[in-house]
């Protein structure tokens, strides 16, 4: 009775742990660009230069995304949860003493995105091994730390740089991940579960059995490019919405950090508690009404970035940003449960890394062509443009839902 108790105890705990280890996982990436005012001004940054780093950064995070996933199955994932947030806090710390591009982009692009890169496959296998009948719960907790962390960096970030320096802002988020890397190292109970190292022959028949799976069925396709879209809107958003509002309504670096998260974020979080309860009931009849609701939540949410970038009145903005968010949630509350629909268990982890190397490669040009284009183009344009990418990620998933869904599908509707 008493370990079962202490087990009870230590999931929780584990929770509480990993929470703030994917706080700082999601502030230390959002920090960056909640200070490019400051950091371009005094670094004497072209639009174009920032542009490359924040698009190598989603780029570095997309090349290693898939190997965490097979690193995640073979090695113990505490472990691999400490090093990489010890990896990634070490470097923000580093990005603070930064005063060339080269520096920017082998601190903050390559180093933070490469360490960031290898936390979630394990922490989220890790969560899987003590939880079970609270896994969705667990899971959700652990969830609200993204949102929580891409808002308060920007509050936080903000204050810190407007009394002390940009710089500042990198040594302390820095400092705090060092020694929260350490207390994980106290408190973090070592993985139960590892899969045996198969030998090489057989890791390689399996590595080319899951990428022919890829492409074998065209709904992994299809749903796999709706989420290119989505998340190509998504980090030129992060990258350049904070200086979207510094420089067009003369925002502080504060308010426009803040701003440019708060409504977006509360209300993808409302979207994807709304859209996720929606799908489930309306499931039990059809498993097309999840893909009918991600679609939707696309193709809605284009008027709403098309206006964040033209409106000329500051509280028409927060509502653009409020309504991109809600929709933006919608759809990501069903994208994993169908496209795991249509792969086979045994498969999901490594098509999903595929899915997901292909997913952040395209999306990392996004930040560089905002930037590029900027001067010619302007960033209001730019922004709204991006309206376009969620109206061609609606229709694929419409296109799969129509003609390749069912057949391609391995679930029964009940299980979806």
């Amino acid at each position: 009775m008493i370990n079962i108790k202490r087990n009870d105890l230590y999931k929780w705990e584990l929770i509480a742990w990993l929470w703030l280890a994917f706080f700082f996982n999601q502030a230390d990436r959002q920090v960056f660009n909640v200070l490019l005012p400051l950091i371009k001004e005094d670094l004497g940054l072209t639009d174009t230069q920032i542009g490359i780093i924040s698009s190598l950064f989603v780029l570095c995070v997309g090349v290693c995304i898939p190997i965490a996933g097979f690193v995640g199955d073979l090695y113990s994932r505490k472990k691999i949860i400490i090093i990489s947030l010890f990896f990634w806090s070490v470097a923000t710390f580093f990005t603070g003493m930064s005063y060339t591009v080269i520096q920017l982009i082998l601190l903050r692009s390559l180093a933070v995105g490469g360490g960031e890169a290898f936390y979630a496959p394990s922490a989220n296998a890790i969560i899987s091994e003590y939880h079970n009948k609270t896994r969705a719960m667990a899971m959700s907790i652990h969830q609200t730390s993204l949102y929580i962390g891409v808002i308060l960096s920007g509050v936080i970030g903000g204050i810190i740089a407007e009394h002390f320096g940009w710089r500042s802002a990198f040594y302390i988020f820095g400092g705090f991940g060092i020694l929260l890397s350490a207390l994980l190292l106290w408190r973090l109970k070592p993985s139960k579960n590892i899969i045996p190292s198969s030998n090489s022959s057989e890791r390689k028949k399996f590595i080319k059995e899951a990428f022919f799976i890829l492409f074998k069925k065209p709904s992994i396709v299809l749903l796999g490019g709706s989420f290119v879209c989505l998340v190509f809107v998504n980090v030129g958003y992060l990258t350049w919405m904070p200086l979207f509002l510094h420089e067009k309504f003369n925002l502080s670096i504060t308010d426009s950090g803040f701003s440019s998260m708060f409504y977006h974020h509360i209300f993808a979080f409302v979207g994807i508690i709304g859209g996720g309860i929606l799908s489930d009931k309306l499931a039990v009849k059809s498993k097309n009404y999840r893909l009918v609701i991600q679609g939707i939540g696309l193709l809605l949410g284009a008027p709403f970035i098309f206006g964040m970038g033209q409106a000329t009145e500051l509280v028409w903005v927060y509502i653009y940003l409020a309504g991109f968010g809600l929709f933006r949630g919608i759809y990501e509350a069903n994208f994993v449960t169908t496209i795991f629909a249509v792969i086979e268990p045994k498969y999901r982890a490594s098509v999903i890394g595929l899915v997901y190397l292909f997913v952040f490669s395209i999306g990392s040009i996004s930040p560089f062509l905002l930037g590029y284009y900027k001067q010619s183009f302007g960033l209001s344009n730019g922004v709204s443009a991006l309206g376009f990418a969620y109206i061609l990620g609606g229709i694929l998933v419409l296109i799969a839902m129509k003609w390749f869904f069912k057949k391609d599908s391995i679930l029964q509707t009940a299980e979806l």
